[in-house]
């Protein structure tokens, strides 16, 4: 009887921890690319630190300039500001070079700065993230063990398998759409009866 109690209990616990992980997926899909962000780059770090000396040096040459206090203002809240990108990024591992206004204004630095901008637009593939999170769902699943650990995997690699079909689904339907643009309005017709939410999950799946 006790052993009967306690399998009906991992049923449910299984399902319960594979349908959380499978939400954090939906979420990872829906969240769309523009929500989801790379961690900053040693480039970007390098880039952040060098923005905030770059102010610094602005705002003291201003003043030993006597520029106007308004230049003076600008340049001092520009430095100010720029601290919190530095402690957003994190410090780097190698600064750049940036003791003086020439060396602040060299090639590299200009070059560190197009780079940054470049890598900032980057963002993730949903795709890879959500089959990212199942994977290391099912990592953390397997080192539970037991029935309930076992039922977890199952069930979060079948929802793996459900999610690369779905994927090469909605690529498919891209391709189809571009090779033949006269059925476009016809496939896009027999899509009417989706439902907002499927309708945003594969708008986010499609990037």
């Amino acid at each position: 009887m006790k052993e009967t109690l306690t399998k009906r209990m991992t049923i449910p616990v299984a399902q319960t921890a594979g349908l959380a992980w499978v939400a954090l997926v939906l979420m990872c899909l829906t969240a769309g690319c523009d929500t989801l962000r790379l961690a900053p780059s040693e480039q970007q770090k390098q880039n952040a630190w060098l923005h905030n000396r770059t102010a610094a040096v602005a705002a003291e040459a201003a003043k030993a300039e006597q520029s106007s206090q308004e230049l003076q203002a600008l340049t001092q809240l520009s430095e100010l500001q720029s601290r919190a990108f530095t402690s957003y990024c994190g410090l780097p591992q190698e600064y750049p070079p940036a003791e003086t206004t020439e060396q602040i204004l060299g090639e590299s630095n200009w070059q560190l700065a197009n780079t940054a901008v470049t890598e900032s637009a980057q963002r993730p593939d949903p795709w890879q993230v959500a089959d990212s999170v199942l994977e290391f769902g099912i990592g953390i699943a397997a080192l539970f063990g037991g029935v309930c650990g076992t039922r977890a995997v199952r069930f979060l690699k079948d929802a793996r398998t459900k999610s690369q079909a779905l994927k090469e689904i909605v690529e498919g339907n891209e391709i189809f759409k571009k090779q033949q643009p006269s059925q476009t309005k016809a496939f896009k017709a027999a899509q009417q009866n989706q439902s907002p939410e499927t309708r945003q999950l594969v708008a986010a799946m499609k990037g």
